[in-house]
């Protein structure tokens, strides 16, 4: 999220200046696809502090503006947050800029039609998922296989932190029904859910069968993200909807974008069961599954 302060900031010291991206590039001697990265908010782009005051002279930034920014760039080079371990092997890069988004939300909101959550998998349902075919890593690829899992393991620790994030789940109720793996990782797997649930800061709701057809029927799975506000009641970042797919993700932050993503949820939290009435369901199907 720092980067993409950054990002914003660079852009409209550039658009206040007066130059498109094609004329900064050429002033700077840069390639206009790095001058694009560093404005999104890329994690790869390296801040060199002679690199960031040549831009900073270019734009004509104020010193305010220019101590600030010299000290987000610096703090870039300092930090280096605990996923960064994963980049490579079992975080695509795609994927990379969520695990940084979710990190900073203040709520997340996801709606999931064929699978548990990240956030509540137990790793042997995970261990199950990487049996089937991926477009992210190889079926060959263990050691990328077990870092993955890995990390879906040490995200779980979002939700006990301190200040952690308001999470609000929407699962298909054929999420429950269809078994992964044994009847034993489907009952643990469920008994996990019930537990997070438990926490909080945390609401899980079922889509029920009975709910008939939803807006969610045709949007497929999504998370909105909503980030804390500063000293002024002012968005640090404007809200994100995300969608995955199995080779990359699309990243919707445009206020139209996100409006459809939440009328979308209000139609499906409408429709879903309450808490109460999804966590007997989620337990009796955990019951089911112990039976078996």
């Amino acid at each position: 999220m720092l980067r993409r302060q950054i990002g914003r900031k660079f852009e409209a010291l550039r658009k206040a200046a007066g130059l498109t991206m094609d004329q900064a590039a050429d002033e700077l001697d840069r390639a206009r696809a790095t001058m694009h990265r560093i404005e999104n908010g890329a994690e790869h782009v390296r801040f060199r502090q002679a690199d960031v005051k040549e831009m900073l002279k270019l734009y004509g930034a104020s010193a305010e503006d220019s101590e600030l920014l010299l000290a987000m760039t610096a703090a870039t080079r300092e930090n280096k947050n605990w996923w960064h371990d994963y980049i490579g092997s079992g975080l695509p890069r795609w994927f990379q800029l969520y695990v940084g988004l979710e990190a900073s939300a203040s709520t997340i909101r996801q709606y999931q039609a064929e699978l548990v959550p990240g956030l509540f998998q137990t790793r042997a349902y995970a261990e199950q998922l990487f049996l089937m075919p991926s477009g992210a890593i190889d079926a060959d690829d263990r050691d990328g296989q077990e870092r993955s899992i890995q990390l879906r393991v040490d995200r779980q620790a979002l939700l006990t932190r301190f200040s952690a994030p308001q999470l609000s789940v929407i699962i298909n109720e054929a999420v429950l029904r269809r078994p992964v793996g044994s009847a034993t990782i489907m009952a643990e797997l469920l008994h996990q859910i019930l537990k997070a649930a438990a926490l909080p800061n945390v609401t899980v709701q079922v889509l029920p069968f009975s709910a008939g057809l939803h807006a969610g029927a045709m949007a497929g799975a999504f998370s909105i993200l909503e980030f804390p506000t500063d000293n002024n009641g002012k968005e640090v970042e404007p809200p994100v909807a995300y969608l995955e797919a199995a080779t990359g993700a699309i990243y919707l932050d445009k206020p139209h974008e996100t409006a459809a993503y939440n009328t979308i949820w209000a139609d499906m939290a409408g429709r879903a069961l309450n808490e109460s009435q999804s966590k007997s369901l989620i337990h009796k199907v955990a019951e089911e599954y112990c039976r078996a």
